[in-house]
């Protein structure tokens, strides 16, 4: 089924004037970066030391080993569904519910999920379950630390890997190419753990880091001493580790989801049809176009913050975190439907309801379009939010709003390009 590969089907039909979206777009942008400038003057996030502590009988409950074990069980049986279905099921994805559990289940239901509940992917993850399970297997002594300079780097090469299976992939929903996808990432996945352990989930499982980074955005979260506490978003954001591999995640994550905005552009799919060099490989070297646009003009804002504040030392990693509300409001604007739809769809065909009707959408046009546009201004709105309160902690006071200009113009870009996508 088409639908499981592309986040909301044909959204540039949709009946919003293209002037109103942008003109609300970049004025509710220059309002809030003008009102930051005039009334937040000092840093007020306090990242990982920020948040309300929860009950201790709630933090005993997370914390217990009998909960992970329950949680890692659980994780371990539904991958076990999914590959029974993947290899006993029809080949079908319209009669087989593995192909909707992968995109749609885990990969847009994470979303909500990690919003929610933290880095759920992290306690249901089946790779660690295996893990454990084979560890009595391995020979004895420590395991390798992980190479700092490694970062999370594999897995964004993994998100990179799922997007183009996602989107450029021959056939993404067919049996043998998502047990390849799934045999490849288990293997590379467990050989690394059974040299680096457990550490390595942390950086390579590209699943698990995505959760991760989304959970950055959750009411929920630990304080540096391990405490479960309730916290403001933009804590939990502020605390976002500036480890290698950030910057690339985050692009990976901004590149792919634009385009599959442009994917299923009547233009873009005349272009797949016609191109002599075959439409994966042009889909694929569109999915890299597009990740490499997003990292240049980011990495173009370092640069130029650089000039402009010598002392930043690390001018990418310091405001890669501003991105992750671009990110889900992205994810948010394209994936919202494909949930809302295909998800109960795979769940009663998992339940035994064989060619199961996908649910009506909630929103009509005018509804879905006016959410897209929200979430993708609402996402940038909280990037500004988030790159102000780093900046004037690293900036001197007198440097502060002006050294934020290049942030502003690159948020104005991806903000204009966005909407692009969604009603061109």
């Amino acid at each position: 089924m088409t639908a499981l590969a592309h986040g909301v089907g044909a959204q540039h039909d949709l009946p919003l004037s293209p002037f109103y979206a942008y003109a609300g777009a970049f004025t509710a942008l220059l309002v809030s970066f003008l009102a930051l400038g005039l009334l937040w003057s000092t840093s007020r996030f306090r990242g990982d030391r920020a948040g309300r502590p929860l009950p201790a009988a709630l933090q005993r409950l997370a914390d217990a080993p009998a909960t992970r074990t329950a949680l890692r069980a659980l994780g371990l049986a539904a991958a076990i569904t999914v590959l029974l279905h993947l290899l006993l099921g029809p080949d079908d994805p319209d009669r087989n519910p593995a192909p909707g559990a992968v995109y749609v289940l885990l990969w847009v239901g994470l979303v909500p999920a990690s919003l929610l509940l933290g880095p759920v992917w992290r306690l249901l993850n089946p790779l660690r379950a295996l893990h454990s399970l084979l560890r009595p297997l391995r020979p004895t002594g420590d395991p390798h630390p992980v190479p700092a300079r490694l970062g999370t780097r594999p897995a964004a090469a993994g998100l990179l890997a799922f997007a183009w299976l996602e989107l450029a992939a021959p056939d993404p929903t067919s049996t043998p190419t998502l047990l390849t996808f799934l045999a490849v990432l288990t293997a590379v996945q467990l050989l690394g753990a059974a040299r680096y352990g457990e550490r390595w989930f942390a950086r390579a499982d590209p699943f698990e880091l995505y959760s991760s980074l989304l959970a950055r955005l959750s009411p929920l979260g630990r304080r540096a001493d391990g405490r479960l506490v309730l916290r403001s978003p933009f804590d939990g954001l502020d605390s976002t580790p500036q480890a290698p591999g950030l910057v690339a995640t985050v692009c990976v994550l901004l590149g792919s989801t634009a385009y599959d905005g442009l994917s299923d552009h009547p233009r873009w799919l005349t272009t797949l049809q016609t191109s002599p060099l075959g439409p994966t490989l042009t889909a694929t070297l569109g999915l890299l176009a597009a990740v490499a646009l997003v990292a240049a003009l980011y990495g173009l804002c370092a640069g130029a913050l650089r000039l402009m504040s010598p002392e930043l030392t690390h001018p990418l990693s310091s405001f890669a975190h501003s991105l992750l509300p671009i990110a889900l409001g992205y994810l948010v604007a394209h994936y919202f439907t494909l949930l809302v739809t295909e998800g109960p769809r795979t769940v009663m065909m998992a339940a035994g309801t064989d060619n199961a009707p996908s649910p009506a959408p909630p929103l009509g046009p005018g509804g879905l379009a006016t959410l897209q546009v929200v979430a993708v201004v609402t996402g940038h709105v909280l990037g500004v939010i988030a790159a102000h309160d780093r900046a004037v902690r690293l900036f001197p006071p007198a440097r502060a709003l002006a050294g934020q200009l290049p942030l502003f113009a690159l948020m104005i870009v991806y903000t204009l390009g966005g909407i692009g996508l969604l009603i061109a």
